[in-house]
């Protein structure tokens, strides 16, 4: 029976986790992004080479670019936009050239992946990231007090920020602004406040028809040259997958991914499956999603997300939570099955616990929540294979 290849996030040199760790966690293969080069800018042949060298010599091998970011140019298709095209199509074929096959990136505006909190207190000690709809209503009326925020929100929503807003000490409320507008890792920018606010300007005439247009434009221009160069390029999708900030979302549900699949229907067009971006929707069926897009996906991100009536949702324990980790694993498998390589799979995001809770790591990333996530991940799928369930 065929498994997935068990890989791991690393956000280069500067990383608190070593390469040494990840080859300890028991993964083979290192997902990383040359993060020291600008957005739009090409990354070069050397550059590639430099960063595979250094894998290698850690016993490990570059499986999966995550990511190679589009820049806000090109998604609000201004300023140097065309340029950026041009690079991103020419970094592609810089890849594909040095062997690496999976090119993951997104279409979220201005904020990349978002959460109000990086310590949420867990039952065992350990902590969570979390994403509070009241949290981030309070710092949209309130603290950056955006231009016709107020009509994104009920008045029962409205009133949640307000409680929220007047409970907060001045700390709370400067901790909650840096985890939205700071970037957390990955984050393709960090603003200040009026930055942020001009950056989201830059989306006053895109709404989700406008953006997907682009999205699309960008396919276009992008996937025959991924064709050639033999890559696969997948999306991740939205997270938190629902609108922020005034800010559309595209890539949030099946119907989302039904429209990209089908204005470009080319193998190199693919997905990242995130179980926990998608996940956060409670009307989002993963399994099912898994099985209506199963040849798409490419490249796999597994964690868990406990949500309540709200729109609230922490991370959950991998086997936790509210995706019944056990119906998508087996989903995956079954197409694992049918493939002649295997599928890149990483624990995604981990509880901060045991020794990591007295350093300072990258929210989401520490290393032991997620070797937890793994371990547990991993003992899952040789369960589901030695029991003989994808025989049935």
């Amino acid at each position: 029976m065929k498994r997935l290849e068990q890989t791991w996030r690393w956000y280069g040199p500067n990383d608190p986790v070593s390469l040494s760790d990840i080859r300890q966690a028991g993964a083979t293969g290192v997902v990383t992004a040359l993060h020291h080069i600008a957005n739009g800018a090409v990354w070069t042949i050397e550059e590639i080479q430099k960063r595979q060298q250094l894998l290698a010599e850690a016993g490990l091998r570059w499986s999966v670019v995550e990511s190679l970011p589009v820049s806000e140019a090109i998604k609000t298709q201004t300023g140097d936009w065309q340029i950026h095209l041009e690079h991103y199509r020419q970094s592609l074929q810089h890849l594909g050239a040095c062997g690496v096959r999976t090119i993951t990136y997104n279409f979220m505006p201005v904020v990349d992946w978002t959460r109000t909190d990086l310590d949420y207190p867990q039952p065992d000690g350990s902590t969570a990231l979390r994403f509070e709809q009241a949290a981030l209503a309070a710092f949209d009326l309130y603290i950056l007090q955006r231009p016709g925020a107020a009509a994104d929100y009920s008045e029962e929503e409205r009133s949640r920020a307000a409680h929220f807003f007047a409970e907060s000490t001045s700390e709370t409320r400067q901790r909650l602004t840096q985890n939205i507008i700071a970037g957390l890792p990955g984050a393709e920018a960090g603003y200040t406040l009026a930055q942020f606010q001009a950056a989201l300007d830059t989306y006053a005439e895109i709404d989700a028809e406008r953006l997907r247009q682009h999205l699309l434009d960008f396919l276009r221009a992008v996937i025959p040259t991924a064709e050639a160069a033999g890559v696969k390029l997948v999306v991740h999708p939205d997270d938190p997958p629902f609108p922020i900030l005034g800010l559309p979302r595209v890539v949030s549900t099946a119907a989302d991914l039904q429209a990209i699949f089908q204005a470009e229907d080319s193998p190199a067009n693919g997905i990242c499956f995130c179980s926990g971006s998608f996940g956060a929707r409670p009307d989002n069926n993963l399994p099912a999603l898994v099985t209506m897009f199963a040849e798409r996906i490419h490249f796999i991100h597994l964690r868990n997300t406990r949500r309540d009536a709200l729109g609230n949702f922490h991370e959950a324990d991998h086997l936790a939570g509210d995706t019944d980790m056990f119906a998508v694993m087996q989903a995956l498998l079954r197409e694992q099955q049918h493939r002649q390589q295997a599928i890149p799979m990483r624990p995604d995001h981990g509880h901060k616990m045991l020794d990591d809770l007295h350093k300072q790591t990258n929210p989401g990333y520490s290393a032991i929540g997620r070797l937890r996530g793994l371990a547990e991940l991993r003992g899952l799928e040789l369960g589901i294979l030695r029991s003989g369930i994808l025989k049935d």
